[in-house]
């Protein structure tokens, strides 16, 4: 084992805070996209989020440097410090716009990019710097395919330096552990290296993977492996099904562990902050966008696509329904196959099994809406509502025009057009009377087929 000096490393303090650096400012140009990369979307929400998130749980604070021209991103950052890294000179440049604010204690350097890192790893990132004799510690790797990722260079247990692929020989390149790019150190030594870094490689361009030669110097550097699934880049849209994939995973373990029945686990896509309650079923082909939440003992049906709901106790939803943003299905509601909700509030016991469109409506206990019903909520500039009372029965095929309201016990008589509200009770007729011509149907027929013989 190689001996280091100490004589000019900082020791890891428990009492300073600590400050995680975010580099968001790529371009992300093998997105092909006009969006920043860092606000591509995981699990329902930009991958910086996931990043900040997690980071927010470990550290005492959080700077994030975008580029310039990136308003959207940096509003998505809040209220998290940002800086803006006006040239695009390398990550180890792009750092050096945020040192006024390492403060005093360690600095970890992440990049939205790697948006997987668990709070496990940034922990296990943290606690390999504290060790008394460590100058940096950092994680690394052993990807499937090393590909273009850095080298990690090695003497036994600890890390001499990182050479950049493009920048790396032959013998180097056969090297399989990859630097991840995150690193952590103490903020005066950070900037003290920093400022020490060359653009001399193939790039002309300031690595903050330099550093890591000058610490080693000074005392030790470690490195923390982490799984490739956590630290993968993410610089092309198939990196980022890649991402997506291993997210997805992660999530459908993590409902089957809290107590979710899931029928075939590997057709069911969730995103991050759904919410499922124990005795969840959920079959196949089911979506949920963001802003769900399922109680126990509810049943998703096949096909089903949920986003910014509630659905209550012993529920069944599905199949091939849709709920919307602003849905609340009550324990023990039934929404049925090609049935679709919007802003809709249902109440306990209540129906909807058949082929409706349900918007902008407040529904009571145990109604029942018939195959075919539609509100009419929107005249082309207002949406407007629909209120439905208790133990109401709505006849197939009704068309609601909203602003109406439908008191408890009501009738709608199957076909009807409702513009006007119905008392308690009342049975509403909205159709026309029906007019039978004796043998006019036939009639009506045989000139039909008479004019298709004549062409």
């Amino acid at each position: 084992m190689t001996l280091h000096s100490s004589a000019n490393r900082t020791p890891a303090s428990p009492h300073k805070p600590t400050t995680a650096v975010i580099l968001a400012a790529g371009l992300g140009t093998r997105m092909r996209s006009n969006l920043p990369k860092a606000l591509h979307r995981l699990g329902g929400r930009p991958m910086i989020t996931h990043l900040i998130e997690t980071a927010a749980s470990v550290f005492d604070r959080i700077v994030v440097v975008v580029g310039p021209d990136m308003p959207e991103l940096a509003k998505a950052t809040q209220p998290h410090l940002v800086v803006v890294q006006e040239e695009r000179l390398g990550t180890a440049h792009a750092t050096r716009m945020a040192e006024e604010l390492f403060g005093d204690g360690d600095v970890a350097v992440l990049y939205a990019d790697n948006p997987l890192i668990t709070a496990q790893t940034m922990c296990a990132l943290l606690e390999s710097r504290a060790q008394p004799d460590t100058a940096l510690a950092l994680l690394a790797m052993h990807p499937a395919d090393p590909g273009r990722y850095g080298r990690v260079v090695t003497d036994g247990q600890n890390v001499q330096r990182i050479v950049e692929w493009k920048d790396a020989t032959d013998a180097e390149r056969a090297i399989t552990l990859c630097n991840a790019g995150v690193l952590c150190a103490d903020a005066a030594d950070l900037r003290r290296w920093l400022a020490e870094v060359k653009a001399e490689n193939a790039q002309k361009e300031y690595y903050l993977t330099d550093v890591v030669a000058l610490a080693a110097e000074q005392g030790v550097v470690r490195y923390v492996e982490a799984p490739e699934q956590e630290l993968a880049g993410i610089n092309s849209r198939a990196e980022l099904a890649r991402a997506e994939a291993a997210l997805q995973m992660r999530l459908r373990e993590t409902a089957l562990e809290g107590g979710a029945t899931l029928v075939a686990p590997e057709t069911v896509f969730f995103s991050v902050d759904t919410v499922l309650e124990p005795d969840v079923t959920i079959e196949p082909n089911v979506v949920f966008g963001p802003g769900v939440t399922v109680r126990s003992g509810a049943m998703i049906r096949a096909f089903s696509h949920l986003e910014g709901c509630e659905v209550g106790n012993n529920a069944v939803i599905g199949p091939y329904a849709r709920l919307r943003p602003g849905t609340v299905c009550a324990e023990e509601t039934h929404v049925g196959n090609f049935v679709e909700l919007k802003a809709v509030k249902l109440g306990k016991g209540a129906k909807a099994n058949h082929l409706t469109y349900l918007g902008d409506a407040q529904i009571g206990a145990r109604t029942n809406v018939g195959a075919g019903t539609i509100t009419c909520n929107y005249d082309g500039v207002f949406k407007h509502r629909t209120e439905i009372g208790d133990n109401v029965f709505v006849g197939s095929d009704s068309i609601l025009v909203a602003p109406v309201s439908i008191g408890d016990g009501a009738l709608i008589a199957a076909g009807s057009v409702v513009t006007q509200n119905v008392p308690p009770d009342a049975l509403a007729l909205g159709r026309s009377r029906q007019i039978n011509k004796e043998s006019r149907g036939r009639m009506i027929r045989e000139t039909l087929r008479a004019k298709k013989e004549q062409g």
